[in-house]
């Protein structure tokens, strides 16, 4: 049974690859809170944390295809080092925001750099990868009116933005 609408959950998580490197971790920091249904996480997760007793911890593996998407090559593309501030020292690893057509923010990484030709790729940096997650839920409450009308989920003691 699905998450219900517009519910505040808190868990904790370590996202790893298929190799076991830890690509993320909520350990020594705070958990993780989410507006459920309102697609804040990978729908996949939250379909596997349906029905998880607070306090329970799962596993979840999934799919490139069902995570980020598979990686697609169609999405590097070559551009001029023109196209880039002139002050700005290019380096492979850079990430940066554009914006598409439509108005729409794209974000993309600068995956190399020769003379004048820079190569840039809009895949997320986990698209083509399986993931597993380490899941351990710790709360589920009602959002409170605030919070939906917001579309997240406020810290201790309200609003902080």
């Amino acid at each position: 049974m699905p998450l219900a609408q517009n519910k505040a959950i808190t868990f904790n998580y370590t996202l790893k690859d298929d190799e076991g490197n830890i690509l993320d971790t909520t350990k020594g920091s705070s958990p993780f809170s989410f507006l459920s249904g309102n697609g804040q996480i990978l729908p996949k997760l939250e379909d596997e944390m349906s029905g998880m007793l607070l306090g329970s911890k799962k596993n979840v593996k999934i799919d490139a295809a069902d995570a980020y998407g598979e990686y697609n090559e169609e999405a590097v593309q070559k551009v001029e080092r023109t196209n880039f501030p002139k002050d700005v020292d290019l380096q492979p690893g850079m990430q940066f925001v554009t914006n598409s057509p439509d108005g729409h923010q794209m974000p993309f990484i600068i995956s190399e750099i020769k003379e004048d030709d820079v190569t840039i790729d809009f895949n997320h940096p986990l698209a083509g990868k399986n993931l597993e997650f380490d899941v351990e839920l710790l709360d589920i409450r009602d959002a409170t009116t605030e919070e939906i009308a917001h579309g997240h989920i406020h810290g201790q003691g309200g609003h902080h933005h």
